[in-house]
């Protein structure tokens, strides 16, 4: 340990001066007759006279008999509290040099040095300490980038108004949809400047019976309201709606103008309907808010049990959901495929079915939503691939030489495991690739059009058979033909409803049937439902079909026999 040197008495004492002149209180020295004998910086600045004017100068400056009678006042009680205590403190209205009225809090100290005494002062500015608080108190209470009031303050003008008021009080939640994208898109500057642009253009609607518009941070916003209807503020947010359809225009470093759609979620809750206490009406809003942003965003919801009951279904629905996951409870269920001349099967369509424990076999139509929106059609689609591929090896050791056909949507090929999946798969089981077939709907094309195209080239390289499902339901279509290497097209049910009757829908299909040709795709017809339906489309060169009047979806022993009988029946010739 290295040994302390005790500084010179000399550096001492230049080292008390410095940090005098660097002090924010000013300082000042008296002798006994109260004149001045030294002060510091922040003394001159405050006062607005120089230490070279103020030496030698009473504490007044003047003497006495030209101070006011408050001022000798004071004086008085000064000296008489030195004279007693050696000690003053006083708050006290003091002019500077430039006629200003400054708010002090003044200490005198009487100090004796070799028998003679002085006087040590100090004044601090009580106008700069009322001005630190109200800072730290706006840090505090309001959001720094906005300036609006934040939830403390939000919470806070609610309780009160809840206590106050004699009318239905309105609480708001609202959230910018697609907030991290965008902050993405912009970066930190402008995903701030869309907020500030944002909060003004609220600002602007002038918001009748508005009591407090606060700034809970990020895109998260609360309007509170007070009126003698609540049905009044429905209007008001019409207004904040319709506002949303008015783009943004955010300058980025080159001042080029980006245009940004800010479009909100909203829900509201309010007295005395919802409740009498801010945090339930608080929640209850969250609530509603939360169910505008899982049916999508972009729409007000008003609170009512229901959609409270439909949060707890969800919770309750997306537990169940990942049981199921675990326990292998998704299972495949077969729609055969068959040749339309013929009437043999050419393969099968896998279609996942939810084998519940208390509600038995359940369809897509209800649990597929909350699949996607729980983020687990990889994790479906994985367990369907497992059972799929150890299906055809079944399948394959009887001599059956099938394919079957499972359904993929384009965020299961945005995961990054999807193509070592499958991969995997067709060598475990020792499956030919063109035995495993994926379809793809224009839907999910449309959703994620850049990721999909490197792993489509990926399986079509690895020998996987590619079909386009639902087509002539979506936008681009003949584009998605262009720039996919698709192998089959399914032409959607809706265009076969009605093609015994409907020209319309006989000159769409004919048109789908032409156009593969000439690209050499095969097509195969769904939904149908009997016999005309078949033999329409075979007089006009459909070759594949499949749909109810062929067989329905059913389990994998009932699709075993159906192959069976298919097979004796060649065998005896019939």
């Amino acid at each position: 340990m290295t040994a302390f040197t005790p500084m010179p008495q000399a550096d001492k004492h230049q080292l008390l001066v410095k940090l005098c002149e660097q002090f924010e209180d000013a300082i000042f020295i008296l002798d006994k007759k109260l004149r001045y004998l030294s002060v510091n910086a922040s003394y001159e600045r405050m006062i607005g006279y120089t230490e070279k004017f103020l030496l030698g100068r009473p504490l007044g400056i003047y003497a006495a008999e030209f101070l006011s009678e408050d001022e000798q006042a004071v004086l008085r009680n000064l000296i008489n509290s030195l004279d007693n205590t050696g000690f003053c403190e006083i708050d006290f209205s003091m002019a500077n040099r430039y006629g200003q009225n400054l708010d002090c809090h003044i200490t005198y100290r009487k100090i004796y040095l070799e028998e003679t005494h002085y006087y040590v002062g100090t004044i601090r500015n009580m106008a700069t300490l009322a001005k630190n608080r109200k800072k730290v108190a706006h840090l505090l209470n309001y959001d720094q980038l906005t300036g609006l009031p934040n939830r403390k303050v939000f919470l806070s003008q609610t309780s009160e108004l809840l206590l106050d008021s004699y009318q239905e009080v309105v609480v708001v939640r609202f959230n910018i949809d697609r907030y991290r994208n965008l902050a993405s898109l912009l970066g930190p500057d402008g995903i701030n400047s869309l907020i500030k642009k944002f909060v003004q253009r609220v600002k602007d609607l002038e918001l009748g019976c508005l009591h407090c518009f606060s700034h809970f941070g990020g895109d998260d916003f609360a309007l509170l309201f007070e009126c003698s209807d609540a049905n009044m503020v429905r209007h008001q947010l019409d207004s904040l709606m319709q506002m949303c359809e008015r783009p943004f225009f955010i300058s980025d470093d080159g001042a080029t103008n980006t245009e940004v759609y800010c479009h909100i979620s909203v829900g509201v809750s309010y007295f005395p309907e919802d409740g009498n206490e801010f945090i339930g009406l608080l929640t209850k809003a969250e609530k509603a808010l939360n169910y505008v942003k899982q049916q999508g965003g972009d729409d007000v919801c008003w609170y009512h049990k229901s959609s409270n009951e439909m949060n707890g279904h969800d919770i309750q629905l997306e537990s169940e959901l990942r049981t199921a996951s675990n326990a292998c409870q998704f299972v495949p269920y077969y729609q055969p495929k068959f040749a339309l001349d013929t009437g043999v099967i050419s393969g099968f369509e896998a279609l996942v079915r939810w084998q519940h424990p208390s509600r038995g076999l359940l369809r897509p139509v209800d649990f597929m939503d909350a699949i996607i929106s729980h983020k687990l059609s990889f994790e479906l689609f994985s367990q369907m691939a497992n059972q799929i591929a150890k299906q055809l090896a079944v399948w394959r050791d009887l001599g059956f030489d099938q394919h079957i056909c499972i359904n993929a949507d384009a965020a299961e090929f945005s995961n990054p495991e999807f193509f070592d999946l499958v991969s995997n798969l067709l060598m475990q089981h020792q499956i030919a690739p063109h035995q495993l077939h994926i379809e793809v709907t224009e839907s999910s094309l449309m959703k994620r059009h850049d990721n999909v195209r490197k792993r489509l080239d990926m399986l079509k390289e690895l020998g996987v058979c590619l079909a386009l499902d639902d087509f002539g339901t979506g936008y681009a279509s003949l584009s998605y033909l262009q720039e996919y290497p698709f192998d089959f097209i399914k032409i959607d049910k809706s265009f076969i409803s009605k093609i015994t009757a409907d020209k319309t829908q006989r000159a769409i299909v004919q048109a789908i049937l032409t156009l593969a040709k000439a690209l050499d795709m095969q097509v195969i017809a769904e939904g149908i439902e009997n016999e005309q339906q078949r033999d329409f489309l075979l007089a006009m060169g459909c070759q594949y079909g499949q749909g109810y009047w062929f067989g329905k979806p059913m389990s994998a022993e009932v699709a075993t026999n159906m192959l069976m009988k298919q097979h004796a029946s060649k065998k005896t010739g019939h």
